[in-house]
């Protein structure tokens, strides 16, 4: 671990963000260009005072989900991140690894979206950012591990996703979800993750197996879904999915379908976190 480098190196990849950048208001109060420590431990989900230890060289070896977690809220590019990687004396994570970073040009999108609720979903359905305005809309989705990190397996295994959506959308939902997991796999030819998550989920659920045996493909761009939030009630919303060239991560833009979703997407802005269950809104529109 080389202590004074990684200080140095994280020291100035804080202080050439903007605020704006990650969508934190620039304030007429500054003194110093770049992003506060605190603004970082906010955005990467640590202690200050850790923050601190690391841009001091005092800190003990960060583990490779705290260096994750600087990578997304420094907005590094991947040989940025893969240059923090070897300054903390880790070896970069394998490409398979990396495909569960969100990119950071997807990341900087997420945050001039600003209230449009938006996602970044490996091609397998992990969701790997959320803005705020996602958050709000459907709770934190980045937190789950094992195979519930993926959207079709909770789906799949776990009621709780269903209660987001009206009843008589969920065959279509699920059918959608199948299709464009049989597309994933197929572009994946041999890869063992999605052959695995393929067949702990014949194993787990009749209601895939079912699903599957259709030999549905379909690669998900757009599609319609309605929200019941419990706390402004149904928003009917349109979902544009922008896929990376090489289809490894893909953006989810959720806008609203019609001038009441609108209205009460707004009003969930306003309201903001307090009270709002983690994870409470299941699965997001994929």
């Amino acid at each position: 671990m080389e202590r004074e480098q990684l200080a140095d190196f994280l020291r100035r990849r804080r202080e050439a963000i903007r605020p704006a950048e990650v969508g934190i208001p620039d304030g007429s109060r500054r003194r110093a260009p770049g992003l506060r420590r605190e603004e970082v431990a906010m955005l990467a989900g640590m202690s200050v005072d850790y923050v601190v230890r690391l841009e001091q060289g005092r800190s003990s070896q960060p583990s490779t989900q705290l260096l994750g977690a600087l990578a997304r809220a420094l907005r590094l590019s991947d040989d940025e991140r893969a240059h923090l990687f070897h300054l903390a004396g880790h070896r970069p994570p394998p490409a398979d690894g990396l495909a569960r970073l969100a990119r950071a040009g997807l990341l900087r999108m997420l945050d001039l979206l600003g209230d449009t609720p938006a996602l970044v979903l490996s091609d397998l359905g992990e969701v790997l950012a959320q803005n705020r305005a996602a958050v709000l809309l459907m709770g934190d989705l980045t937190g789950f591990s094992g195979d519930r990190r993926y959207v079709v397996y909770r789906w799949f295994t776990d009621r709780a996703p269903r209660a987001v959506g009206p009843p008589e959308e969920q065959e279509h939902h699920a059918r959608s979800l199948v299709a464009d997991l049989r597309a994933a796999a197929g572009r994946r030819s041999g890869d063992a993750e999605a052959a695995g998550l393929v067949d702990r989920l014949l194993a787990a659920s009749a209601d895939f197996r079912r699903l599957w045996a259709e030999h549905e493909v379909a690669v998900r761009r757009a599609d319609r879904k309605t929200f019941l939030h419990p706390r402004v009630g149904p928003l009917l919303m349109d979902c544009e999915t922008l896929v990376t060239p090489d289809q490894g991560q893909q953006l989810l833009v959720l806008t609203p379908a019609d001038a009441e979703a609108r209205e009460r997407l707004e009003l969930l802005c306003v309201l903001g976190t307090e009270e709002f269950p983690t994870g409470a809104a299941g699965a997001p529109a994929r």
